[in-house]
């Protein structure tokens, strides 16, 4: 028998047939560790010191102390991060001991805030994306041996997030037309036409600018992004990633569309100025910059008065559907991946990649007869 004192200051025992591992086991025993291996081990453990300050922090606050580790957010970000602390504030789990919660304790977790409190698999990703680094930071402070989060979710959830699907040829020019010809909605056609055709970000196209549009050179130089806080203040954000600054090429449509919005831009006496940038492309009728919730108010008002017009149902069409659509339409054109990369602002180039997952199989078959065609030629 060995015994030791734990950390909950109370005295433990353990036991064996052997003392030492060459010891012969009793007749008629279980196989069993030797006592002076489980001596080390528990004194290995002892020694490390695993959880000494963990029995003392609860998830709300490694969360909390892990946020405060990083220091050079994003305002999305930083949201985000209030939401999860905010929500731990309520839950029974944010109170939990971080040397407690074990593997099964996270997924029944997140289990119960899909299945009970009725969360979005994407919302849940979010959470987890606070808590699994969160959970890794305790590790290598050694306050605990194992992430408890370091497992795939979608082993455990159900994925329930609605894919954006990119909209058919046909279904864009519909969309497209009806707006052109519509006597309210017209006035939005040239900034739906550019989103449609040059796959831009919506908070990217927000933040363009009288200068960032060459149009001598006919390209459009993309540097930011233009978003709104939740307290509502007007904030200058870099690109979403380091491969979003860019410059895009602009087609002639596009060209023209360029043309008409700069022409019948709104003049005012001052202009608004936001962390020091001014002359924003598109302004409200306030004399401020668009924004993109108003973007994806106009489309999905446009969307409704085409469906209540037509009596035809076209598919959810907003900014970013736009953008997916785009980068559809270019992938079907066989132009290089890299090369799409780059017009998308791609920072990872299996993003990209993933569009082409998106094709459908009269595009596989269309692709796969051509390049029969010019091997026939060629041979």
């Amino acid at each position: 028998m060995y015994t030791y004192r734990g950390r909950d200051n109370k005295m433990h025992y353990v036991y064996s047939w052997k003392l030492e591992p060459t010891d012969k086991l009793p007749a008629g025993k279980r196989q069993c560790k030797a006592l002076r291996q489980l001596e080390k081990e528990i004194e290995k453990s002892l020694n490390e010191e695993l959880a000494y300050h963990g029995g003392d922090v609860t998830v709300l606050e490694l969360v909390e102390r892990y946020i405060a580790t990083k220091t050079v957010v994003r305002h999305n970000t930083l949201a985000g991060y209030k939401t999860v602390v905010n929500m731990l504030k309520q839950e029974e789990f944010g109170s939990r001991r971080i040397d407690l919660v074990k593997p099964s304790d996270a997924k029944l977790w997140l289990i119960k805030l899909q299945s009970e409190d009725k969360r979005s698999y994407s919302s849940i990703q979010s959470i987890r994306g606070v808590l699994r680094p969160a959970f890794c930071m305790a590790v290598e402070d050694d306050l605990i041996r194992k992430n408890p989060f370091d497992w795939e979710l979608a082993t455990v959830l159900k994925n329930d997030s609605v894919s954006r699907e990119a909209v058919t040829p046909r279904q864009e020019r519909l969309f497209l037309d009806f707006v052109k010809g519509d006597k309210h909605y017209s006035q939005y056609y040239e900034g739906m036409y550019i989103l449609f055709k040059t796959g831009m970000r919506i908070s990217e196209f927000c933040g363009l600018t009288l200068s960032d549009v060459d149009m001598k050179k006919r390209k459009i130089h993309i540097d930011k992004q233009l978003q709104r806080t939740r307290e509502g203040k007007y904030i200058i954000a870099e690109t979403k990633t380091t491969y979003g600054e860019r410059c895009l090429p602009m087609t002639e449509d596009v060209y023209q569309c360029f043309k008409k919005l700069i022409a019948k831009r709104r003049k005012i006496k001052v202009e608004p100025m936001v962390d020091g940038v001014g002359g924003f492309l598109v302004l409200d009728k306030n004399g401020m910059p668009y924004l993109a919730n108003h973007w994806e108010k106009r489309f999905q008002y446009a969307l409704g008065k085409y469906k209540r017009t037509f009596k035809e149902e076209l598919p959810k069409i907003t900014p970013h559907v736009c953008r997916h659509t785009y980068c559809s339409n270019m992938a079907k054109t066989g132009i290089s991946v890299k090369t799409l990369q780059y017009l998308m602002g791609h920072a990872d180039i299996a993003t990209t990649l993933n569009v082409y997952t998106h094709l459908k199989y009269d595009d596989v078959e269309k692709e796969v007869k051509e390049m029969e065609e010019r091997l026939r030629k060629e041979g």
